[in-house]
């Protein structure tokens, strides 16, 4: 505002008599233009009397003097609503924005210690899970064990506003006998120095949540125009608070739906590979697949690498080409084995394939990503297959073994009774009964003797042979062998079949 120069006393009429009070009043209005201080508002009166004005002159003099200072009232009034009211326009602007509540509750602190004129203000807010009220901001304090100071429920000042939810002041805390005192709360508020203290409730519906804090190192009351105002600046900041509490749980519900989303899509995802994986392990079975077709339908649904293993967790050549094993693939495949389910040893996923109580094997797979438990599933739906296809392959074997064993225990007790029917048995069977044959009399040990039977029947089958059981020895029947070359090749298999010699 600009300034305009005064007169250095009130000019008088031509006879010398007081001055005129319409120029007094001009100067009054000269002192409200430049916001002068109040004690300036003497002037006009003190000369006057030193001029010799009479008491009506002087009288209305007083007048003009006591409407000009509620002028200058009524202005400075008007300008600090105006600060009042820009400083909650931008605190509501703050919210309207979505600033963080952190930046938020600082700046309505800030706001309310300048539009107070306060030394301090702070903010403390209620932690239902302590059963306490803790110090959140805190604008012009020095002390650091006032802004770590954490206040019982009901005690102190704070603990008044918060029980009756309505605003108290105190123009001296320490003798006020309104609210209880507490070593703690006092010696902070000591070490910070402060005297006089108003606080107001910050309140979310029913509830208070927080106090909002004007303090003075010095004796001060605050009006009624005060704490109205930090009371205003009280709401916006439960707002703020309100706000960043909805926001959480937006953010949180969000995350969980989000969550939700992918689990379900996952899990459709696998659901749609168990669907396929289980069509292409019905195709196997029905087209007479074997154990390798089931293996490359795992591994196309899950990835990784995967190894057959037999009964004693050794690779049985199966799988997709390459061996993949955990560090004691017995151990796995027992574990396995006892559980029923999917065993998992690093990267390796090891499932038993068992007819009854039976082990026959297992599927190892190795892949580094986590299995879920219907990926693991799959790989035990794709042992249950393997174990089928092997106890088809094993039924099969056994009725082609047995009607070997039946052909050649007839040739080797029976009469010639029906020597074309006899070849035509063999020829279905593979055989050919008008080659040089060898026979070759094995001796095992009783609890070795199925696999010795096995191992042989495989070999009579493969070599166009016969092989049965014959009073406790297994007996072959080899073409196109003498007998020394015929013994030795059955000798040398079925040694590797049982783990131990033969004769």
């Amino acid at each position: 505002m600009p300034v305009v120069a005064r007169p250095a006393a009130l000019p008088a009429d031509g006879n010398g008599r007081a001055p005129r009070v319409t120029s007094a009043v001009a100067e009054y209005l000269r002192l409200v233009l430049d916001d002068a201080a109040a004690i300036e508002y003497e002037g006009p009166l003190v000369r006057a009397r030193a001029a010799g004005a009479d008491g009506g002159t002087l009288a209305e003099l007083e007048d003009v003097r006591l409407l000009a200072l509620q002028v200058r009232a009524a202005f400075e009034a008007r300008r600090r609503r105006e600060s009042e009211l820009s400083a909650l326009f931008d605190t509501a602007s703050d919210l309207a924005t979505l600033r963080g509540v952190d930046s938020v509750l600082t700046a309505i602190v800030r706001r309310a210690r300048q539009l107070l004129g306060s030394d301090v203000s702070y903010l403390t807010l209620n932690d239902d899970a302590h059963g306490d009220t803790y110090m959140r901001v805190t604008d012009g304090s020095v002390s650091a064990r006032f802004q770590a100071l954490r206040l019982p429920m009901g005690a102190g000042l704070g603990g008044l506003v918060a029980q009756t939810a309505a605003p108290y002041a105190t123009a001296s805390y320490f003798t006020d006998p309104r609210f209880r005192h507490t070593d703690d709360i006092n010696g902070g508020v000591r070490e910070e120095g402060l005297v006089a203290i108003l606080g107001v409730p910050l309140i979310r519906g029913p509830q208070v949540i927080g106090v909002l804090y004007a303090a003075d190192r010095t004796v001060r009351t605050f009006d009624r125009s005060e704490v109205a105002l930090l009371g205003s600046l009280a709401a916006h900041a439960a707002i703020a608070i309100d706000n960043a509490r909805l926001l959480e749980e937006t953010r949180t519900a969000l995350e969980e739906l989000s969550a939700a989303t992918r689990e379900l899509r996952a899990h459709t995802e696998s659901v749609e590979r168990a669907a396929g994986a289980h069509d292409r392990f019905i195709d196997v079975v029905l087209r007479g697949g074997g154990v390798d077709d089931v293996a490359a339908a795992v591994t196309d649904a899950l990835g990784g690498r995967i190894t057959v293993l037999d009964e004693e967790g050794r690779p049985t050549g199966g799988g997709d080409g390459a061996t993949a094993l955990p560090p004691d693939p017995a151990g796995a495949l027992a574990m396995a084995r006892s559980t029923g389910r999917t065993v998992r040893d690093g990267d390796w996923w090891t499932a038993a394939v068992t007819v009854d109580s039976d082990l026959l094997g297992g599927l190892v797979l190795q892949r580094a990503e986590e299995l879920s438990d219907s990926d693991q599933r799959i790989l035990e739906r794709a042992a249950l297959v393997t174990a089928l296809l092997l106890l088809i392959r094993r039924t099969a074997g056994e009725a082609e073994g047995r009607v070997r064993g039946e052909l050649l225990d007839e040739l080797l007790t029976a009469p010639l009774r029906d020597p074309d029917g006899l070849r035509e048995r063999a020829r279905r069977l593979g055989a050919d009964l008008d080659r040089p044959l060898s026979v070759v009399v094995v001796r095992v040990e009783e609890r070795s003797r199925g696999r010795a039977l096995a191992a042989a029947a495989h070999l009579a089958a493969t070599r166009a042979g016969l092989a049965g059981q014959r009073d406790g020895r297994v007996v072959l029947c080899l073409p196109d062998l003498d007998a020394g070359a015929a013994a030795a090749l059955v000798c040398r298999e079925l040694t590797a079949a049982v783990g131990r010699p033969v004769t």
